[in-house]
């Protein structure tokens, strides 16, 4: 059976990886200049739309998506449910858990970063975000940035502001030395989950500055969710008897 994964995460390399007896296809949104590759084939770039993606697993004879995709990577996910509904290919959703909070840590959920940067507190802020979404708070002169990103942003950036291009996974030393260091006095981060960007959530506590956290976008409706590679594994094991 040939699976479509929707990658671009840990967990979507490692089904890739360990989908054994599958005839795998990763296909990467082309949004990081230098991605880590999957084993197997591998395509870059869109779809073209729910119109595009559905022709696309006919002509290729998809057998089944498994779309773990990055938690934030709404559009995707509802062009995926979409099409695969629309040409009857079974389809699930590998999302890692997300973060929780502790009795120390110290968040504000925000829907959206748009409504981030209008509920931050500080005035040294830690944008741990990665390069989508810095634009919206381009306009706040009030306050300096440290932008975190593996690739530069390709929107406006806030007028101050340091950029660091570095890929993780970050330990909590690395973290805590980059905030004391920087005189970080607040953090914004996606609820992406994960081992390894949630060393800055431990810092944070640590040192008792306040977290803006983006919650996760809601899951197009009706959809089957796993949260583990394994999971994934055995709904591809059950799909296949």
């Amino acid at each position: 059976m040939k699976l479509l994964v929707l990658g671009g995460t840990g967990e979507a390399r490692e089904l890739a990886a360990r989908a054994d007896g599958f005839e795998v296809i990763t296909s990467l949104a082309g949004r990081v200049q230098n991605p880590v590759m999957p084993v197997g084939e591998v395509r870059v770039g869109g779809f073209g739309g729910v119109d595009g993606l559905a022709n696309w697993l006919q002509d290729n004879g998809i057998g089944a998506v498994v779309d773990a995709t990055h938690p934030f990577a709404a559009i995707i996910t509802e062009n995926a449910a979409a099409a695969c509904g629309q040409v009857g290919v079974p389809h699930v959703v590998l999302r890692r858990p997300g973060w929780s909070a502790g009795p120390l840590d110290r968040w504000i959920h925000v829907p959206s970063l748009a409504q981030a940067a209008a509920e931050l507190p500080g005035e040294r802020v830690f944008l741990a975000i990665g390069r989508q979404g810095v634009h919206h708070f381009a306009g706040d002169e009030s306050r300096w940035f440290l932008i975190r990103a593996i690739d530069p942003p390709d929107g406006a950036m806030p007028q101050r502001h340091e950029l660091l291009l570095r890929r993780g996974p970050f330990t909590l030393d690395d973290d805590l030395d980059l905030m004391r260091r920087y005189g970080i006095d607040a953090v914004v981060s996606k609820n992406s989950g994960g081992d390894l960007a949630e060393a800055k959530l431990e810092a944070a506590r640590i040192l008792g500055i306040p977290v803006v956290m983006v919650d996760r976008p809601p899951l197009p409706a009706g959809v089957q969710v796993v949260g583990s590679v394994d999971a994934a594994l055995a709904w591809l094991a059950d799909l296949t008897g």
